[in-house]
């Protein structure tokens, strides 16, 4: 007895299956990248919400902001919670951000060295009903952790974007979207984004984006400056073993609420 047909199914049913070389329906909710030409080509037409996107490139925060932003602004204005950013290799300049429509008053910087407290603070983030997405830069996570962290995220419903670099391309992934991201050799002013995985048929081509607006310059080149000031104020660098939570500089002044130190168990 073979298997039914695809037209034998009623226009209900045939709603709710998905053929390999189409693009798949979003099982959840989305929330569109900012970016017409990605969103083309993402299940829902957008990034999804309560899993795990994986972004794949060789500097951890080369493309983040530029990739991120609209998305991240539009997260913010329908929920009262921070964006967590664990183990972000820069502080995020804040006046820049501000100038995207992402208010630093959003922002929540955890700043840590040491691989188990990055992990375990980004598992605690997702567990937080109060955060409204999660940036973690974990180079070094595994599988099973990364499947930690794929179900918190669809416990809460939090949007999760986890860096990692290309080399872990050829390692399997729970993620439901991978992306990799990395400067167009023909054309440097344009980003070069490859869907390595997606509910749909593999994409033969990459999408592109512009790499950086006359905004996200001025972004870079000031978290550079504050990196470098930083570090000839401070002089030391965090204990190992531990996730500190940095106050980020306010578009006009303040003080942050969120100045504490979090200690990995």
């Amino acid at each position: 007895m073979g298997l039914p047909s695809f037209d034998s199914f009623s226009p209900v049913a045939r709603h709710h299956v998905w053929c390999g070389d189409e693009l798949g329906l979003a099982d959840a909710q989305v929330i569109g990248t900012g970016h017409a030409a990605l969103d083309a080509q993402l299940p829902g037409g957008g990034w999804p919400v309560g899993a795990m996107t994986e972004l794949l490139q060789s500097a951890p925060e080369a493309h983040a902001w530029q990739l991120l932003l609209p998305a991240l602004a539009q997260a913010v204005q329908g929920s009262t919670g921070p964006v967590a950013l664990i183990g972000a290799p820069h502080e995020p300049f804040g006046p820049a951000l501000a100038a995207h429509d992402l208010p630093v008053e959003a922002l929540l910087w955890v700043r840590s060295e040491a691989p188990a407290a990055r992990l375990w603070a980004c598992e605690q983030a997702l567990r937080c009903a109060d955060i409204t997405a999660v940036l973690a830069w974990l180079p070094q996570a595994r599988v099973g952790e990364l499947r930690r962290l794929q179900l918190a995220a669809a416990q809460h419903d939090a949007l999760l974007f986890v860096f990692r670099p290309e080399r872990a391309a050829q390692s399997t992934s729970p993620a439901r979207l991978r992306l990799q991201l990395a400067t167009c050799e023909q054309d440097r002013t344009q980003i070069d984004i490859r869907v390595l995985k997606r509910r749909g048929p593999p994409l033969a081509s990459p999408v592109q984006l512009p790499a950086r607006s006359e905004r996200m310059a001025a972004l870079l080149a000031g978290s550079q400056l504050r990196r470098k000031l930083r570090r000839q104020q401070e002089g030391v660098e965090p204990a190992a073993g531990t996730a500190t939570v940095v106050r980020i500089e306010a578009w006009k002044g303040g003080v942050h609420a969120l100045d504490r130190l979090a200690v990995a168990a």
